[in-house]
Formats: C-alpha cells, structure tokens, sequence
C-alpha cells in the first residue's frame, strides 16, 4: 500500500486545483494584490508612509499598479477561461498556467523593486506576462473558424503597448505623458468591456430569462453594435493622443448615445430578480456614465477632466469583475449560480465608491470621501475572497452536484 506521501511525490507539478484553470490563480492572486495595492496606496496618498516603489510618485505608482496589476490579473483569468469555452481555444492550464503568474508575480516584483532595478529592466519583466499570453492564445485563436474572438489579440498587445509607453515616458520625463499612458491603457480595457461585456451581458440576460421560464430575447441591433464598437476604440484613441477638443466631444458623445442604446435594448430591468445579471447591466450603465462625464469635461469647467477615469475604473470596471468573478467561480467549479447576500451587498459599496469618487473630482469633497471609497472598494473585493476564495483552491465539485436548470446549449458560463 503506498502512503500519502509517496502519492504527492507522484503527483506531477502544478497539478493541484490552483493550477486547474486561469480563472483560479489570477482571480485569487489579482484580488489579493488589489487589497495590498490599495491599502499602500491610501497610505502612502493619506502620508503615513512612503511607497518603497514609488519611483513615479504615488499617484502613478497607483494607476499603474490597478490597472497593470490588479485589472490585468483578473483579466487574464477572465481570458483563459472564457476562451476556451466560448472560442474552443486549447486551455492554458498546469505548467503554462504557473508560468503566466509567475510572469505576473515577477512585474509586481520589478515594480516593487523600482529603486534598485534599471528601469528598462522593469519595463521588460512588467510587460512580459501580456507579450507572453498573446503569443500562447495566437495560435489557437488564428485555427479557429470563427474570426471574431481574434479581436483579443489586438487589444493584448495595445496593453502591452501602453505599459512600455508609460515606462519611455517615466524615463523621458513628463509625468503628464506617464498619465496618458494609463489613460492609454484604461481605453484599451473599454474596447475589451465593450467586446467582452457587450457579448456575455445580452447572452446571460437572456440566460437568466429562459431559467424563469420566460423565452424572451433581448434587442440587438447591428448598426448599434457596429457603432458601439467604433466608438470605443475613436474613445480609446482620443485618451490615449491629444486631439481637438471638438472631435473628442464627439466621439465621446457617440460612444455615449451608442452605448446607452446598446444596453437599453438589453432590457436590464427585466433581470432586477438575478443579481449576478442585474450587476452586469449596472456596471455598463457606469460605462455611458464614464462617455458623458469625457464629454462634459470637454463642454466646459463644470466636470474636472478625469472624472470619467473614476467611473470606469471603479463604476463599469469594478461592478462587472464583481458580477462576473463569481459567476465563473461558481460555474467552473460545479456549484449553483446563487449571490452570497454579501456580494449583493459588495454591489452596493462598489457604486457608492464610484460616487465618492466622482464626487471628489466634481465637487471637491474632501479625503475623507477618498478614503471611504478606497474602503468600500476593499470591502467589496475582501468579500468576494472570504466567499469564494476557498472555492479557488479547492477541486470543483462534479457537476451533478449543482443545483438549477442546466444552460442551453452553446451558451457558456
């Protein structure tokens, strides 16, 4: 009889659950580093101490770090497990999974590490995880027959672009530039929303619908959804270049007009029953919030001009990673799609963050309305670990174990 131990000498490396799937490593690894990220940010912004590795001031230091990541950690597992499922792509799963958060862990290590690193060596091992995820999805993606999923690919390496833009500009000097770059790269993570959340939000509406027994279907039209899509990306580049005022009011009046057809024909107010849906709408609204405030900002003094920053990050980004994080957590380890009271709770937080927020930008309210943000935001990812970060490590429950009705069939999870 052999014992345990022999068993787990046996076991091949980077076999255990963690390394099952992208979603798991990345959604634990990402949130857990956005607490820490936050917490040092607020610190450092509130002077109780000073960021070791705040080469670039707190502020940027910041940005960067939310956006490179946090957001781009949880990114990265919405990828792997989404594309396998809805494009048919090869799983990156075990030693390849381990390398891309090595990958990941060696940027947040270089960046932490800023004072003692020459910069274009931080630059390199920051930008090396996304360089490295697209050229593992390249293949898979260029056999499939359907081409529409490739629009990965471009978006990848746009981010890629913007993290080495940030790093030339650092080394060049102008901070106002390093801004743009994260402004760059935030754009580039509207164009992923708008292909990404406009795809899974209308399916899982009408998801939700069927299981209520409603064979309802939302409205989709193609010239909104060609619009919606053209306007994003004119939206990414008028953030990412300086560009007349008069054009960028009208591209982000566009994108404004376009996107809030686009999910008024969602008809999101007939899944007000399902929160894990319901939330997906939410953050979406925060997306045409985001286009109006750009435009305001250029109308006149009223707006401050970053205010649409906050609506992004913290309104659309934040609600939709908390709308789709533990629907993928659940799903993809054999449990029922059923919110914790506190996720819906953790709903609530994360738009009152992005509202305080806004409010500091538009009516310069004070820190203290910084610091509660920063707390709600918190709160609502250190409730979404509590709940479902135990589920990340553990192995998936068999699929007959999960409550509901099953999905139609081409409709994934």
């Amino acid at each position: 009889m052999s014992s345990s131990g022999a068993d787990d000498r046996r076991r091949p490396p980077f076999s255990g659950a963690l390394w099952a799937s992208g979603f798991r490593s990345f959604f634990l690894f990402g949130t857990l580093y956005g607490l820490v990220a936050m917490g040092a940010w607020f610190a450092a912004h509130s002077g109780a101490w000073t960021l070791p590795a705040a080469g670039p001031g707190p502020g940027l230091w910041h940005g960067h770090e939310m956006v490179f990541g946090f957001a781009t950690a949880i990114i990265c597992g919405l990828l792997l497990t989404a594309l396998p499922s809805w494009a048919g792509v090869r799983e990156l799963i075990g030693r390849e999974l381990a390398l891309l958060a090595a990958l990941w862990m060696a940027g947040r290590a270089a960046v932490w590490l800023w004072a003692i690193l020459p910069m274009v060596l931080v630059a390199a091992v920051d930008s090396s995880l996304l360089f490295v995820l697209a050229a593992m999805l390249a293949p898979g993606l260029l056999r499939q027959s359907d081409r529409k999923f490739l629009v990965v690919l471009p978006v990848v390496v746009a981010l890629v672009a913007s993290n080495l833009a940030y790093y030339a500009a650092l080394a060049a000097g102008p901070a106002v530039d390093a801004s743009r770059a994260l402004d760059a790269a935030v754009g580039t993570i509207v164009v992923l929303y708008s292909l990404v959340g406009g795809f899974m939000t209308p399916v899982f509406t009408e998801n939700a619908l069927r299981e209520r027994g409603l064979d309802l279907r939302v409205g989709r039209s193609r010239a909104v959804e060609l619009a919606a899509h053209a306007s994003a990306v004119g939206f990414a580049i008028i953030v990412a270049v300086e560009v007349p005022p008069p054009l960028a009011i009208g591209v982000a009046l566009t994108a404004c007009v376009a996107h809030a057809l686009r999910l008024a024909g969602w008809r999101g107010w007939r899944v007000s029953g399902t929160p894990l849906v319901l939330g997906m709408h939410v953050g979406y609204l925060w997306l045409v919030v985001a286009f109006g405030l750009y435009a305001g900002a250029e109308l006149g003094p009223g707006i401050a001009p970053r205010a649409w920053l906050h609506a992004v990050t913290i309104g659309a980004v934040g609600m939709m990673m908390l709308a789709l994080m533990p629907r993928v957590a659940l799903r993809h380890t054999g449990r029922a799609l059923a919110l914790h009271p506190a996720l819906a709770a953790a709903y609530v937080a994360m738009s009152v963050a992005a509202l305080l927020r806004l409010a500091v930008a538009i009516a310069g309210w004070g820190s203290w309305a910084i610091a509660a943000a920063a707390g709600l935001w918190a709160a609502a990812f250190a409730a979404y670990l509590a709940i479902h970060g135990p589920m990340l490590v553990r192995p998936s429950l068999p699929r007959s174990t999960a409550r509901g009705p099953p999905r139609p069939p081409g409709t994934a999870g």
